[in-house]
């Protein structure tokens, strides 16, 4: 599966995009329709402590699934929203099962 990181206003390190592709390339394994995700990292401009945002678009066969979170670091936002791809690959994968 092909993972495109773009991190908007700052240059995201090496071991971030390495931590955030292992994360999101293990989502292909709960469904192998998965064909590519698109990663976005932003930083919110206010002042509270939860001002990372990653938004995960998984292009599958059908269908575009998407999860955007917000944390106080960049991995705990990739946590939370490959969490939630998780979920909705599932529901997708009964979804397709039942017809």
């Amino acid at each position: 599966m092909n993972v495109s990181i773009q991190s908007v206003r700052f240059k995201a390190d090496r071991k971030l995009e390495d931590f955030i592709n292992e994360k999101v390339v293990k989502l292909s394994s709960y469904y192998d329709g998965v064909i590519s995700g698109k990663v976005t990292l932003k930083l919110d401009n206010s002042e509270a402590q939860t001002n990372k945002i990653t938004e995960i678009r998984l292009i599958v066969r059908g269908n575009d699934l998407f999860a955007k979170k917000q944390s106080k670091t960049f991995e705990e936002a990739t946590d939370v929203a490959v969490e939630a791809l998780r979920r909705q690959l599932k529901k997708h994968k009964e979804k397709l099962r039942k017809h």
